[in-house]
């Protein structure tokens, strides 16, 4: 028997660039046709709440998309999460500048929703700690998005690795540049005393956490040490603490004791006449092979008189959103940026609807075990962020050439000096 129609009920905390680009067509999409399984039938994904600062982008969809979304209650103000909370939403979804994500993915949870979190899902370890066991406690899922695993390329690069198609990886070099609109317009309200590193680089560095670690065949592999430095003077005075560019560098151990060190490149200070919205590349080194990928080069070029480069963009990359006109004649928006977030829809309505009542334990186990997004699951790409921002802070501080350490004989994170300051703890835990 075919099963009834369900709806899970979702709230956005935040919505800024990235809900435009990818949550709020995932949302449009699910209204034209439900999420369904043979295990849950169909289910219906409805945008119930919003919850911001000053409620000015919710009143802009409000008055923007009547008939392509149901009407949803649109909170702001200092106790906007709380009124989103009572609004019977099942699950809500975190896209706020990272350094609020912690309080509203913890009350989220504490109020039994599930969550997910934009990238980085958290600062530090003991953030991370506290909202994998509220997630526990009161049996949801905590979740976060790193939609670049998504990403047609970085998916075949794993399924070669974890095939034995590529051998050992031994160092690698990534590279993210951004344009200066990033950094002086979308986001100048919270980029005072942050880098772009922590905002961009965990695409990489969770993409190599996982395409090489125990998820790709690789038990062993295990973190050892971070270093980093960066550059100042554009986006703030050039002896403060805001960043302009910065370079990491992340060495992992294999269970055979030789190295992979990876030097992961970010900047938000590129001109914004550059032809596609971001520079990106990678190269990846192996025993016995080598992988190289532009994702700005990807085959299309092209160019529109008084639109190009600034509104289009010469080279465009359709793989991670795009709207389509297909060859049916619907309209569609798709990419990567956006089924990465329908994933997590799928992983909820799973646990919520997937079978019987009291099986929803082995559902919630089943969904949680999903390594790719699971809070549990993020360990080493937080410690690499809190390493980051904690060896920028001493470069900062007239103190550069710093590395931490990861589990060492002091703890979980240790920051080192090279003029023999004592060394300091940044995590007593385990990573």
């Amino acid at each position: 028997m075919e099963k009834a129609q369900q709806t899970l009920r979702a709230g956005m905390a935040g919505l800024g660039m990235i809900f435009e680009e990818t949550y709020l067509p995932a949302f449009i999409d699910l209204r034209k046709a439900p999420l369904y399984s043979r295990e849950t039938g169909p289910v219906e994904v409805q945008w119930t709440a919003a919850a911001t600062r000053t409620g000015a982008r919710g009143q802009k969809y409000l008055a923007q998309l009547p008939g392509a979304l149901p009407t949803f209650t649109n909170h702001h103000g200092p106790q906007a999460l709380d009124e989103m909370l009572k609004q019977g939403v099942h699950l809500v979804c975190v896209a706020t500048p990272d350094d609020r994500h912690f309080q509203a993915a913890k009350k989220s949870l504490e109020a039994g929703k599930h969550v997910l979190i934009e990238k980085p899902s958290v600062l530090k370890l003991e953030q991370l700690d506290v909202l994998v066991e509220t997630a526990r406690k009161n049996c949801v899922l905590a979740k976060v998005v790193y939609h670049k695993l998504a990403d047609p390329d970085h998916k075949k690069l794993r399924t070669h690795y974890a095939d034995g198609v590529l051998k050992h990886v031994n160092n690698g070099f990534c590279s993210l540049l951004e344009p200066k609109q990033i950094s002086g317009q979308q986001f100048a309200e919270w980029i005072q005393g942050r880098n772009p590193g922590t905002y961009v680089a965990v695409h990489y560095i969770k993409l190599i956490d996982f395409s090489f670690g125990p998820s790709s065949c690789q038990p062993g592999w295990k973190l050892w040490r971070i270093g980093a430095t960066g550059q100042r003077g554009l986006v703030g005075k050039p002896d403060g603490k805001t960043w302009d560019s910065c370079q990491l560098q992340v060495t992992y151990l294999h269970p055979d004791n030789r190295e992979a060190t990876f030097d992961i490149h970010t900047s938000w200070v590129n001109p914004d006449n550059f032809p596609g919205y971001v520079e990106q590349e990678v190269q990846f080194r192996f025993d016995n092979g080598i992988w190289n990928a532009h994702q700005r080069k990807r085959g299309v070029e092209m160019a529109v008189e008084d639109r190009s480069p600034h509104e289009i963009k010469n080279t465009p990359n359709h793989h991670y959103n795009g709207d389509f006109l297909e060859p049916w004649g619907a309209r569609s928006r798709r990419g990567y940026g956006i089924e990465i977030i329908r994933k997590f829809f799928e992983e909820v309505a799973q646990v919520e609807f997937g079978g019987e009542k009291k099986d929803r334990e082995t559902r919630l186990k089943a969904m949680s075990d999903l390594h790719y997004n699971d809070l549990s699951a993020d360990r080493n790409t937080v410690a690499i962020v809190q390493a980051l921002e904690a060896l920028l802070e001493e470069h900062a501080g007239e103190n550069p050439g710093c590395q931490v350490f990861v589990n060492d004989p002091l703890g979980g994170l240790v920051l080192r000096s090279p003029g023999g300051k004592p060394p300091r703890v940044l995590y007593s835990g385990t990573v």
